[in-house]
């Protein structure tokens, strides 16, 4: 399904030291990402949303139907609301109530739609990410897949990256892109 070989062809280096800390994690890299993203997995699995259905089956209807794989959806969940523990006490909204809903769409770019768990949502946010994967496809032409994917993830975190090398330079922790590979490839070993 969409993104997944490419998704799956990367190696990252997954979570920072400062990403890790949220866990109070001794590690860091793709270890520290996937022990997050086991963290979440129950959340991810057996939440139960607004519209009375499980958000796992959520993130795979919006994935199929989007085009995109239910682990990158998973993955970005994951890493933006940590399956929505992170913000549930706030009716969906994080980032200094700039971000909404499980995946965090910004309100200063884009008017966030649906319930901050539901479908709607995750729907406006997986289609932004699309968009941005085919913005990133222009703006680097002559890189790979892989390096366009990532600067896709970068840049749904925190605008367009400048260059490859300098992909999560500006992203939450300075490992988004990685931190989020890292953590969908977990997710599609573990039935996403």
């Amino acid at each position: 399904m969409g993104y997944a070989d490419i998704m799956m062809s990367i190696k990252p280096t997954g979570a920072s030291r400062q990403t890790a800390q949220q866990d109070n994690l001794g590690c860091s890299g793709v270890q520290a990402s996937n022990a997050m993203a086991q963290t979440d997995l129950d959340r991810m699995n057996n939440y139960i949303t607004s519209s009375k259905e499980k958000l796992r089956y959520i993130i795979s209807r919006v994935g199929e139907r989007e085009g995109v794989d239910a682990a990158i959806i998973a993955g970005i969940i994951s890493r933006e609301s940590r399956a929505g523990n992170t913000i549930a006490h706030t009716g969906g909204w994080g980032d200094n109530y700039n971000g909404f809903g499980l995946m965090q769409v910004d309100k200063r770019s884009h008017t966030p739609i649906g319930a901050w768990d539901g479908e709607e949502h995750l729907t406006q946010a997986t289609r932004i990410l699309v968009g941005i994967i085919g913005e990133m496809q222009t703006r680097w032409s002559g890189l790979s897949e892989q390096k366009q994917f990532m600067g896709a993830l970068a840049y749904y975190n925190m605008g367009p990256p400048t260059s490859y090398e300098q992909v999560d330079a500006k992203t939450t922790g300075r490992d988004y892109s990685n931190d989020v590979v890292a953590r969908a490839q977990w997710y599609k070993q573990h039935g996403y």
